[in-house]
């Protein structure tokens, strides 16, 4: 792993980068300025969730249409092109004065951040690594939770002493002088897969590129689409639903902070862990087991009296969020090649952050129907153990199918 690393530091860094830096469109980081938000804009939760759902849901369809981005434009121009437009919206964080600017501004927070620089981030890798995908995807994860352990930290010291409003253009700054030139220093040169083992570009199932239209009339892609929406909803939820769950608690928001270290270490771990595996035993293994500790995590939620249960209850949840961004970054290149990575990583990226759009709303509109989150919390537990049991279907058709592909291109040889 040192020599892989250091011999690939280049690439594998600007993916972590990006990761990273994808911290100020994520919710949990939005949501550290929910309250000042509200107070500002007179919103309540429903009307706070729903504003960001239809933010996000405008994000995702934006990411459908240009994330094939990535197939057709060199990544040193599209990343700082995206860092760009990423602190614009910041500096129209800091001075929307209206609600209609606000939702704008959230709508390129969304695409930008967890839409485009996560997105390139996984193109990359998926595209530049064969024979060891999955732990150049862990690798450039890993900035997801390294954000979540650094970035609350100064973004609340920040908001406290400065001000909510300026914090957003410390945002802009770094995006425009620090994360924009490093993406481009960073990216101006590709990676080619070398070595024995990446002679050769595997194309996907039965030889083929597939393009974004295959892909969604192949079984798979169906098949994964709730799999695909739960752990950004459940994940996404769980952060910007925290003032009401300190609320109904009684615990304070300081007092749950600490669980934002919990969840980023056990995504550290998860990732990594889950990197090797899908390296070793193949990903779709990893299906039928990654949404359980997830589903036990979210229904802690329910019983806890005690801080330190929502604690536990985040870092359980984090297990799954580690393990489905290796589990993806690796399945989807194996299956459909990497020709096309790019817009079919879109389209799942869509789906993915249709389920970040859709899950305050929802639940945000419970909330005012006085059905606690709490409460909702035992359902979603509930839904991720079925989901596990269908997962463990389609993780056995998916395994003989690839078995059977790759014994009729072995029997082909080479072209």
């Amino acid at each position: 792993m040192h020599t892989f690393l250091r011999e690939n530091a280049r690439w594998i860094g600007a993916g972590f980068l990006l990761t990273f830096a994808s911290a100020f469109g994520q919710t949990w980081f939005i949501a550290l300025f929910a309250g000042a938000i509200k107070a500002e804009h007179g919103l309540t939760d429903g009307s706070w969730g729903t504003l960001y759902t239809i933010a996000t849901l405008s994000a995702a369809g934006l990411m459908f249409w240009r994330g094939s981005m990535a197939d057709t434009m060199r990544l040193a121009h599209l990343a700082p092109l995206t860092a760009g437009i990423f602190a614009l919206a910041a500096i129209g964080m800091a001075a929307a004065q209206s609600i209609w600017m606000l939702g704008i501004c959230v709508f390129l927070l969304r695409f930008c951040g967890q839409g485009m620089f996560s997105h390139i981030a996984m193109t990359a890798m998926g595209r530049w690594f064969q024979a060891r995908r999955g732990q150049a995807v862990a690798l450039a994860n890993l900035g997801h939770p390294a954000g979540e352990i650094a970035v609350p930290f100064v973004a609340v010291l920040a908001a406290a002493s400065l001000g909510w409003r300026p914090t957003w253009i410390g945002v802009a700054l770094v995006l425009v002088l620090a994360i924009a030139p490093a993406l481009w220093a960073l990216l101006r040169e590709e990676r080619a897969p070398r070595g024995r083992h990446e002679t050769a570009l595997r194309p996907g199932l039965h030889g083929r590129e597939w393009q974004r239209g295959d892909a969604v009339r192949h079984w798979l892609l169906p098949a994964l689409l709730p799999v695909l929406l739960t752990p950004g909803f459940i994940a996404t939820v769980a952060f910007f639903h925290q003032s009401h769950i300190a609320a109904v608690k009684g615990w304070t928001l300081v007092e749950m902070a600490p669980a934002y270290s919990a969840f980023a270490t056990t995504t550290v771990v998860s990732a990594l862990a889950a990197g090797w595996a899908a390296d070793r035993f193949g990903p779709q293994r990893l299906l039928p087991v990654f949404l359980l500790p997830m589903g036990i995590g979210i229904a802690l939620v329910y019983p806890a009296e005690q801080v330190t249960a929502w604690y536990a209850a985040l870092g359980v949840i984090g297990i799954t969020q580690g393990t489905a961004s290796a589990l993806w970054g690796v399945l989807l290149p194996q299956v459909y090649g990497t020709r096309h990575l790019g817009a079919i990583r879109s389209l799942a990226t869509t789906i993915m952050v249709v389920s970040t759009a859709i899950g305050p709303g929802i639940t945000g509109v419970l909330i005012d129907l006085g059905i606690g989150f709490p409460t909702q919390s035992l359902f979603m537990g509930a839904w991720c153990l079925a989901l596990s049991a269908a997962c463990l279907l389609i993780s056995v058709r998916l395994t003989h199918e690839l078995a059977r592909s790759w014994r009729a291109m072995d029997a082909e040889g080479p072209a």
